[in-house]
C-alpha cells in the first residue's frame, strides 16, 4: 500500500497490537466515522447518493460496524463481528446488483483504512507512540480491510451467482415458450422477454444438436438462447445465420454434430426447430450427408418428400400398385426406365445411353409401362404423384 510500511522493512516482528490500544482509540470513532464518510462521499457520489436514499442508514451501520468492530478485537480478539460480517456482504451484493465490479468499493475501503492512519498517526504523536507500535497498528489494520474486503467478495459471488441463476432460468423459459407454438400468447412471450432482458426478434434460427452437447455457453453470443441439459440440446439465434453467426457456431460447437433450422418468425420458432431435428434423423438413416453443421435448408425437398414416411408408404401403394404382382427384378428394371422417363422425357436413345442398356430394350420397357399403368403416364396428376414418390423411395436408404 502506498505510504505505508511493511514490517520486513524495518527487520522487526510486531505482534498484536496492545488491548490499551483500544482505549486510546475508541474516543476518536465518532470523529473518525464522520471523516471518513465525508471523504468517500466525496471521492465516489454514488456513494453519496445512497447515503441519502432509503438504504442510508443501514449503510451508515455497516460502515460504524466495520470501524468498530476493528477496536472492538483489538480490546478483545474474540469479539463477535456477525453484524459487521453481514453488512460487509450486503456491500458486495449490492455492487453486484447494481452492475458494477468490486473495484470501487475495495478503493473505498482502503481510502477509509487511508483516513483512518491518518487520524491515527496523529492521535501516535499526541500519546508519543513508538514507531513499532504504528507499524503495528498499519500492520493490522490493513490487515483487516482485507477481511472486509474478502466478506464483501462473498456477497457479492453470491448475487451474481444468484443473479446468474436466475438470469438462465428465465431465457430457458421463454426459449420453451417460443418452442411450445401457437396457441401461446404473444404478449406472455414478450412480458418473459422483457423479465429476462432479452429484445424479441422478429426472426429467429433454430439449431438442434446430438446429445451430448459438450460446449461451453460462454463460447456462444450473449444473445443465443440455450438449452444443453434437454434431451435434445438445442440453440436459439436470434435472426439469421449470417456469416459472423456462422464463425461463432464453429468456434461453439467445435466437436459437436449438429443441423441448422430455416429462419423463420419468432412465432414459428417450433418449425424451425422440428425441422434441424429432422435433418439430424436424415443424416442418421444416410439420406443427408453427416458433417459438423448441417444446413436443412440445402435439403429441403428430402425434408418435404420424407416428412411423413406412413403417408409415403400409402402414395406408393396406391400409384405404383399396377407394378406389385411383378417379380421383383423386372419391376425394379420398369421402376429405373420409368423414373429416367419421368425425368428426362428423352429419346430411346438418351435414356438407353443412361441406363446402360440398348435403344430397343427401352422401347419395350415403355410399351410394358403402358400396359402396366394404363391411363396413370397420360393423367398429369397422377404422373406428378408417381414422380414425387419415385424421388422419395429413391431418397430412402431401403427403399
Amino acid at each position: 500500500m502506498p505510504g505505508t510500511v511493511s514490517p520486513s522493512d524495518t527487520g522487526e516482528s510486531l505482534g498484536p497490537l496492545p488491548q490499551e490500544f483500544a482505549a486510546i482509540l475508541r474516543p476518536e470513532l465518532p470523529g473518525l466515522i464522520k471523516e471518513i464518510g465525508i471523504e468517500v462521499t466525496r471521492a465516489y457520489p454514488e456513494y453519496a447518493r445512497l447515503l441519502n436514499g432509503p438504504f442510508g442508514h443501514g449503510i451508515r451501520v455497516g460502515v460504524e460496524q466495520s470501524i468498530s468492530v476493528f477496536v472492538d478485537q483489538v480490546a478483545e480478539p474474540t469479539s463477535p463481528s456477525a453484524l459487521r460480517d453481514e453488512m460487509c456482504r450486503r456491500f458486495g451484493r449490492y455492487e453486484a446488483y447494481e452492475g458494477r465490479t468490486l473495484d470501487t468499493l475495495q478503493s473505498a475501503y482502503r481510502l477509509g483504512a487511508r483516513i483512518a492512519l491518518r487520524r491515527a498517526k496523529k492521535v501516535g504523536r499526541s500519546y508519543d507512540l513508538s514507531p513499532t507500535m504504528m507499524l503495528t497498528f498499519a500492520d493490522a489494520l490493513f490487515a483487516y480491510v482485507d477481511e472486509l474486503e474478502s466478506l464483501s467478495r462473498e456477497g457479492y459471488l453470491e448475487a451474481r451467482s444468484r443473479s446468474g441463476e436466475q438470469h438462465g432460468l428465465l431465457r430457458r423459459r421463454l426459449l420453451h415458450l417460443l418452442l411450445a407454438g401457437p396457441p401461446v400468447p404473444r404478449t406472455a412471450v414478450a412480458e418473459l422477454s422483457e423479465q429476462a432482458a432479452w429484445p424479441l426478434p422478429e426472426q429467429v434460427t433454430l439449431v438442434a444438436l446430438r446429445s451430448p452437447a459438450v460446449l461451453e455457453q460462454g463460447d456462444l453470443d450473449a444473445d443465443v438462447l440455450a438449452d444443453l441439459g434437454d434431451p435434445q440440446p438445442h440453440l436459439l439465434i436470434p435472426g439469421p445465420v449470417d456469416p459472423a453467426r456462422r464463425r461463432m457456431l464453429d468456434r461453439a460447437l467445435f466437436g459437436n454434430r449438429a443441423a441448422v433450422g430455416l429462419t423463420v418468425a419468432a412465432a414459428d420458432a417450433h418449425d424451425s426447430i422440428r425441422w434441424a431435428r429432422r435433418t439430424l434423423e436424415l443424416v442418421d438413416t444416410g439420406v443427408v450427408k453427416d458433417g459438423p453443421l448441417v444446413f436443412c435448408a440445402d435439403h429441403l425437398v428430402s425434408l418435404w418428400l420424407l416428412s411423413d414416411p406412413g403417408l409415403l408408404d400409402q402414395l406408393a401403394r396406391r400409384e405404383l400398385a399396377p407394378l406389385a404382382a411383378l417379380t421383383p427384378s423386372r419391376r425394379d428394371r420398369l421402376v429405373d426406365t420409368l423414373r429416367i422417363w419421368l425425368d428426362t422425357r428423352g429419346t430411346a436413345a438418351q435414356m438407353g445411353a443412361l441406363l446402360g442398356v440398348h435403344p430397343q430394350t427401352v422401347r419395350y420397357r415403355m410399351r410394358s409401362l403402358d400396359a402396366v399403368l394404363g391411363d396413370r403416364l397420360q393423367n398429369a396428376d397422377r404422373r406428378f404423384a408417381i414422380q414425387l414418390v419415385l424421388h422419395a423411395l429413391r431418397l430412402r436408404p431401403h427403399p
